[in-house]
């Protein structure tokens, strides 16, 4: 039988540090110390899905202190995505400040529709995958 001391111990291979519990040893998992650490919609959407369909990805994840840093990644790329796409989709369509002056409501229509066909994309390309 192995007799572990009481104080809490480092896996320095992994970087992962435990605390004794009762008779067990469970890493501390808390989110770093980053002030930053502002996670937006697209991040929430893809912890979800990770929590709730991929839950060995996100235990890798989690226990490698790459979760915080995937999520503004994933929310990051889906906002330039959806800024970019929309002005080019917009352009294409004939989406314009003049209709906009023109037909207020009609634009608005027309943008929704943009905004909710690259949402869909985004989606299937970065969120759900």
């Amino acid at each position: 039988m192995i007799n572990y001391s009481l104080r809490d111990k480092a896996d320095d291979k992994i970087g992962i540090s435990y605390t004794l519990v009762g008779e067990h040893y469970l890493p501390d998992l808390a989110p770093p110390d980053d002030p930053d650490n502002h996670i937006g919609r697209y991040g929430h959407m893809r912890l979800n899905y990770l929590k709730n369909h991929r839950r060995v990805v996100y235990l890798n994840l989690l226990t490698s202190g790459k979760l915080i840093s995937h999520l503004r990644e994933i929310d990051k790329a889906a906002n330039n995505r959806m800024a970019l796409v929309s002005k080019q989709m917009a352009q294409l369509e004939g989406v314009t400040e003049h209709l906009k002056a023109e037909n207020q409501m009609l634009w608005v229509k027309r943008m929704n529709n943009i905004h909710n066909r690259i949402e869909e994309t985004i989606y299937d390309e970065l969120i759900y995958l």
